[in-house]
């Protein structure tokens, strides 16, 4: 369960912290209340409900390094060529709110981006994973937004 402070992650809103607990409904039912830093966005979660809707705690900053490597790694999966199909399989590893997987769809979009370019709908699914894994970092590492953003991008690159 969490507390009051802790750092956590929401699946598709990325890092915030859990700012407080309210009770609402007539059965009293208890909610964490969360600040996401995606636009100061505040978000109430059933605590009953936080495993089925993927909400976790943040990294630690040792798994950085696990994240990096998933950013660097070459794509071995095959690259699905239909746009719609790869579109939907991203979508599940986001909602998945595994790190690795967030990773690996960045990965894959900004590799396809650079290759051939994306669909309006991936560059705005790019964005969203980007910021959902890059709030996450940043939290993780305690490092500045500029200077996650651009372990990501050389990560990515390569470099």
């Amino acid at each position: 369960m969490f507390k009051v402070g802790d750092h956590i992650v929401h699946p598709m809103h990325g890092a915030g912290v859990v700012e407080g607990l309210e009770k609402r409904g007539e059965q009293k039912q208890i909610y964490f209340v969360l600040r996401l830093f995606s636009g100061n966005l505040k978000v109430l979660v059933p605590a009953d409900k936080t495993d089925k809707i993927g909400v976790r705690r943040v990294i630690t900053e040792d798994e950085i390094a696990s994240v990096v490597k998933v950013l660097e790694r070459d794509d071995q999966e095959k690259t699905i060529p239909n746009w719609n199909h790869r579109y939907r399989a991203n979508l599940e590893k986001i909602r998945t709110g595994n790190v690795f997987a967030v990773a690996e769809v960045v990965r894959s979009l900004m590799r396809q981006d650079q290759r051939k370019g994306l669909s309006s709908g991936e560059k705005r699914m790019l964005e969203s994973a980007f910021q959902i894994l890059s709030s996450e970092l940043v939290l993780a590492g305690n490092m500045d937004m500029m200077e996650v953003e651009t372990m990501i991008k050389e990560a990515v690159a390569g470099e």
